[in-house]
């Protein structure tokens, strides 16, 4: 019994030593299985060719970034993520400064009407998209119905299916839900401002125009690069809403980088170049969040 029990003592001794390595050795287990093979896996991925209806996976060297690259649809996906990121974050940053700026100081029904805008994040983007196209379809949403007893004319506008319409029924979806995330991180911004700044700006005769430029935004400086820091990181990724309302079309008209991306891989199964784009994509992106990001970290309150 001597020589068992002398194991278990010295495997005991051992757990007791690495106890806080056993710990973390199942997330690390984890993480390896989920983001790190299938990372490298990718890598191979991308310069053989990968595609369900070639078979085979030879070698191919530089030939599926360079389709991508020669792709028109990659181009015009690429820009369209450009534009939609751009008009959704700009309109979202305007209105949720408004918001907060309005409901920055206490009034009755202030609670109510914050848990009422804040709703929006709470729901998935895809029922967000599929709400939107149920009031924007036609004929049988309603949005063309009212615009009709508006304007006193009959409105048929093909809010899904006719440029520019469809990008603006995209923006009107993303504003609508993601307007509230600028709202509650500016506020919180807004309410960190010591308030002796304001006393100070009012008793040397600064109007509230002035303060807001001298004072309302150097101060919040730091919270503005954060809010959009955060949005252009989720905008770029933009899939559901276009999926749910347009489908990418008419045609490719509203193909994101996101929409593309997931078309080349899982519609045609090209999934080498369908990587290869993912790749490329991850580079853009991880230049703008890096700018963005040293940006953020210089931003000092004045």
């Amino acid at each position: 019994m001597s020589a068992p029990a002398t194991r278990f003592d010295a495997l005991s001794e051992w757990s007791d030593r690495h106890f806080k390595w056993l710990l973390v050795a199942p997330a690390v287990l984890l993480i390896l299985a989920l983001s790190v093979y299938p990372l490298l896996f990718s890598v191979w991925v991308l310069f053989v060719n990968y595609d369900f209806t070639v078979p085979g996976h030879g070698f191919v060297g530089l030939r599926n970034f360079t389709r991508v690259l020669a792709d028109p649809v990659a181009r015009w996906s690429l820009w369209v993520t450009i534009l939609l990121s751009t008009i959704n974050v700009t309109i979202e940053f305007l209105l949720g400064l408004a918001l907060a700026l309005a409901m920055v100081k206490s009034f009755r029904g202030r609670g109510l009407i914050m848990s009422l805008l804040i709703i929006p994040l709470f729901i998935s983007p895809v029922i967000v998209g599929q709400a939107w196209a149920l009031l924007l379809q036609r004929p049988f949403g309603p949005t063309n119905y009212v615009l009709s007893q508006i304007l006193g004319f009959e409105v048929t506008i093909g809010w899904l299916t006719q440029a520019p319409w469809n990008f603006i029924a995209l923006v009107l979806a993303d504003v609508w839900q993601w307007t509230p995330f600028m709202f509650v991180i500016l506020l919180a911004g807004l309410t960190a401002i010591p308030p002796n700044l304001y006393e100070a700006a009012e008793l040397d005769g600064v109007d509230g125009w002035r303060a807001f430029w001298w004072i309302t935004l150097p101060q919040l400086g730091p919270m503005i690069m954060l809010a959009i820091t955060f949005r252009i990181l989720d905008a770029v990724r933009l899939f559901d809403t276009i999926f749910v309302m347009t489908g990418g079309g008419p045609g490719t008209n509203t193909y994101s980088s996101s929409f593309y991306l997931y078309t080349l891989g899982f519609t045609q199964f090209h999934l080498s170049e369908a990587t290869a784009g993912a790749w490329m994509f991850l580079v853009i992106t991880a230049i703008l969040i890096t700018f963005l990001v040293r940006r953020l970290l210089k931003a000092e309150p004045t």
